[in-house]
């Protein structure tokens, strides 16, 4: 498995784009579609769910190397943001009095993301996915049409007694004593932290149970019902496979 950082653009208000505006640029130019994708951010990244808000990706990789004169539509509209603001230089400009600086110095194109997402394959797969800042754990099993925004962040694959173990009080207990705590009370699941969760190691057997639990939280889910009793089991069952006695598992529990 390998985790993997969201998408960084270095321009959000250019390559992430409405449904609206997606669907313009592919009626004024249907090749448009091939460069367009589904894009979460950390804030749709819900406790085994999501929520798409319509917002789109302009996909152009420098690692794909796009030939941006094949997407007409899509030169035109990043060029009314102005070549200033997109050029990766990181100088500064003033126009029409304005100043305005350039994404940060990279050797990539005007119309690339920031990134070179030379993993951008792995967009293409079932993950798992959170967001940087959160109150309390918050993964979720995205499909493989979606990408992710930085700074939120993926595992692939994307393995369902894994999400079982990130949504646990167990490793929240742990993953958040590592962590930084910001105004709010809002905790930085950054991946550094999640890399060193201890994972009990278990046979496809031994996860039949805990796959289970997640296939019927992730089904209540989608039909917005309660699984609080689901998620109690898991904890328990979590708390069994790591071992804790009782005064163990009323202490991460709390």
């Amino acid at each position: 498995m390998r985790i993997y950082r969201g998408v960084l653009t270095g321009y959000n208000d250019a390559f992430i784009i409405s449904g609206g505006k997606k669907d313009e640029l592919i009626a004024a130019d249907p090749k448009s579609a091939e460069i367009i994708r589904p894009i979460l951010r950390g804030r749709d990244i819900k406790r085994y769910s999501y929520e798409f808000a319509d917002l789109w990706l302009i996909a152009t990789f420098p690692s794909l190397k796009y030939d941006i004169e094949q997407y007409p539509a899509v030169k035109e509209y990043l060029l009314s943001f102005g070549m200033e603001r997109l050029e990766q230089t990181g100088e500064t400009h003033v126009v029409d009095g304005k100043t305005i600086t350039a994404r940060k110095k990279t050797n990539n194109k005007w119309f690339e993301t920031q990134d070179s997402i030379s993993y951008w394959n792995d967009f293409s797969k079932q993950k798992i996915v959170w967001g940087n800042l959160c109150l309390s754990a918050q993964y979720t099993l995205v499909g493989e049409e979606y990408f992710i925004s930085a700074p939120a962040t993926m595992i692939v694959p994307g393995d369902k007694y894994l999400l079982s173990v990130l949504n646990s009080k167990v490793a929240d207990f742990y993953i958040r004593g590592l962590g930084v705590t910001r105004n709010g009370g809002y905790f930085e699941y950054k991946p550094m932290f999640i890399e060193k969760l201890p994972v009990p190691i278990l046979s496809e057997t031994e996860k039949t149970p805990f796959i289970s639990y997640v296939n019927q939280i992730l089904e209540a889910k989608n039909q917005e019902n309660p699984t609080a009793i689901e998620e109690q089991k898991l904890d328990d069952m979590i708390c069994d496979v790591y071992g804790f006695n009782e005064e163990e598992k009323a202490l991460v529990k709390r």
